[in-house]
């Protein structure tokens, strides 16, 4: 009953914490104050994506005509254009109406397409068929009278291609022309960070999934979290999804003052154990998604993982989307990294310029493995700049010092993710006025001097804690703090960081004295950021003085060799022409070339000794003889 009781607290908090509705000029006033708090943002992106629709055309010179069809049924105040390259280029324009209603008239305008025998689907992915007859502009009634009048739009389109990413040598070409190091940090966020068309897309690919289900679970709210949302997204990102079904008891609004329903929907139970139910609801709403859904496609059920999850492909959107029911620890630790990101200016441009080094040299890796994710990456920048003498971040402690009853938060597994929501209430302000180069120059060195092997990391505290185990990294789990965030790396990629820190830091050094001379000066073109990302040659310390491979492989000695002896002097082949028929080896250590002899010798003598005892048991003996004479 405690339990029972429990689990309906923590249903409640996440209800009000949910349901909290913005209306349009709340919200749209909140994004434009520039520093909106977490919940503001969340709210002003999904009203965003309420008022906006997506529409494929043959190319962005359709803008015209669309904007002239689509202004009947209400006012466009924004477009963007981008492109889904296949084989062919795939155009769409994302159309952004005044309010909910009048994009949801255009949407109830669609008409299903005769020629396809899928069913059809309400959705805000729609297609702009060609005009009758004649092509050209279809016109579209004027608001003032009823004649046939073709309007210009009010407005360009804000965006052309706007998800097209700045190619690998644009980019260089603008880090070399920068004027400072500052500069080429800044420079490097600004051109790779996720821009405003790849969030309202993905406020889009929620609203799509949330409305979908919404005629059965009208209560159910898909909610993105994640880098999409963070702040430290880079374009091109993932998008991760959290499907909930604990809203407003029947998706009904209530004001504050209004008692609670008396009328409560009856439920099936289920008495089954979370987890499997919790499977068997995503295999379902995967089956809903992979037949039913435009422009979902290559939808993959991944239920046996710690958080089961479905993976899709949004063909509309070019964009790979995790959804998940129970990963709620996921979604405050977006918030959490959120704040972190708005208390000061230079925490997503360093994150930023630490991540394009690690993958650089090759320390991340787009797959899971035994290497460090750019999560635990983060929780590395985090944890420095908490530990500076003038501290640029909080401790997590700090924050939930500062926690008042309405920032309570507890997941449905009991973990608690409660921790101060406002940043005034917190009161943190950092007195540390270093650069970005400073600080990208200190975190190489605060971490080529870290004791990894003996001490973990705790974002909760700012400081560093024994180990508990012996994992060759611990970084506390800010919200879960019985788990290691980077419990699957290795020890040879523990090390690996260590090394290729060190070698940055000399690196950087070296760039920040050359970096104050002018750039008629400078003796290469590369110079800065560059020199860290892209010459991996000019480490000093290498992994593999440490690390080295096998310096001779079996299969070098034997199997090769035997397979060229059988194609030039056949199968019956002796010892002698295997070991002077075989092509040299060059071996990187005496002393093994020596055993790998002695081996060679060893296995000729017993070969010998092998042909003699079968000569011997082949030949007859002489008593043999006599008998088959007689």
């Amino acid at each position: 009953m405690n339990n029972l009781m429990r689990r309906a607290q923590n249903v409640q908090l996440w209800r009000k914490y949910c349901v909290k509705q913005y209306t349009t000029e709340a919200a749209s006033a909140a994004l434009s104050r520039g520093k909106p708090n977490y919940d503001e943002f969340i709210a002003g992106r999904q009203v965003q994506a309420q008022r906006s629709i997506v529409v494929q055309v043959s190319s962005e010179k359709s803008y015209s005509e669309l904007y002239n069809y689509c202004s009947r049924f209400g006012s466009i105040v924004g477009a963007h254009h981008y492109c889904v390259r296949h084989d062919d280029d795939l155009h769409y324009i994302l159309l952004e109406y005044s309010t909910a209603h009048e994009a949801a008239a255009a949407i109830d305008s669609g008409a299903t397409n005769g020629d396809l025998s899928g069913v059809p689907v309400r959705s805000p992915f729609l297609w702009f068929k060609a005009a009758p007859g004649k092509r050209g502009p279809k016109l579209a009634p004027n608001n003032n009278n009823n004649n046939n009048i073709h309007h210009p739009p009010t407005s360009d389109l804000q965006s052309v291609d706007g998800t097209r990413q700045l190619d690998q040598e644009a980019l260089l070409s603008q880090l070399r022309g920068a004027e400072s190091i500052e500069q080429q940090v800044q420079l490097l966020h600004r051109h790779t960070q996720l821009n405003d068309l790849g969030v309202r897309m993905r406020f889009l690919a929620a609203l799509q999934v949330q409305q979908a289900i919404s005629g059965m679970f009208p209560a159910a709210q898909a909610h993105p979290f994640g880098s999409s949302v963070n702040g430290f997204g880079k374009m091109g990102c993932d998008l991760d999804l959290i499907l909930r079904f604990d809203g407003e008891t029947g998706g009904r609004k209530q004001s504050s003052g209004e008692p609670p329903s008396r009328l409560i929907y009856h439920t099936k139970e289920n008495l089954s154990n979370g987890r499997s139910q919790t499977q068997r609801h995503m295999e379902c709403f995967g089956d809903m998604l992979h037949l039913f859904l435009p422009g979902v496609c290559h939808v993959r059920r991944i239920l046996q993982a710690r958080v089961p999850i479905i993976k899709y492909h949004h063909e509309h959107l070019n964009l790979e989307v995790d959804l998940s029911m129970s990963n709620l620890s996921g979604f405050y630790m977006s918030e959490l990294l959120y704040m972190f990101g708005e208390i000061d200016s230079r925490v997503r441009p360093l994150t930023f310029s630490i991540r394009r080094w690690a993958q650089a040299c090759g320390l991340t890796n787009p797959s899971p493995g035994r290497w460090i994710s750019n999560f635990s990456l983060t929780c590395l920048v985090m944890y420095f700049l908490q530990q500076l003498r003038q501290p640029i971040l909080p401790t997590i402690g700090a924050l939930v010092k500062a926690a008042e009853a309405k920032d309570v938060r507890v997941t449905e597994d009991g973990i608690n993710c409660t921790f101060g929501r406002d940043l005034e209430r917190v009161g943190f302000q950092s007195r540390n006025t270093s650069s970005l180069s400073e600080l990208l120059l200190q975190f190489f060195e605060f971490y080529s001097q870290f004791d990894f092997h003996n001490r973990a990391i705790s974002l909760n505290e700012g400081r560093q804690l024994s180990k508990p185990d012996h994992s060759a990294m611990y970084i506390v789990n800010p919200l879960e703090q019985l788990l290691n965030v980077s419990k699957n790396v290795s020890l040879e990629e523990c090390e690996r960081l260590r090394i290729e820190v060190r070698n940055a830091a000399w690196i950087l050094e070296s760039e920040v004295e050359n970096s104050s001379l002018p750039q008629s000066e400078r003796q290469e073109e590369t110079w800065g950021l560059l020199n860290l990302f892209k010459h991996p040659e000019k480490a000093i310390i290498r992994p593999n003085m440490f690390f080295k491979p096998r310096m001779v492989e079996v299969s070098d000695l034997f199997e090769e060799k035997h397979q060229q002896l059988q194609s030039t002097i056949g199968p019956a082949s002796t010892g002698e022409a295997v070991a002077t028929a075989a092509p040299s080896v060059a071996y990187k250590n005496v002393s093994v070339r020596q055993q790998v002899q002695s081996i060679k010798a060893a296995t000729r003598t017993e070969l010998k000794q092998l042909r003699g005892s079968s000569s011997a048991a082949a030949a007859p003996s002489p008593s043999t003889k006599n008998r088959r004479s007689r």
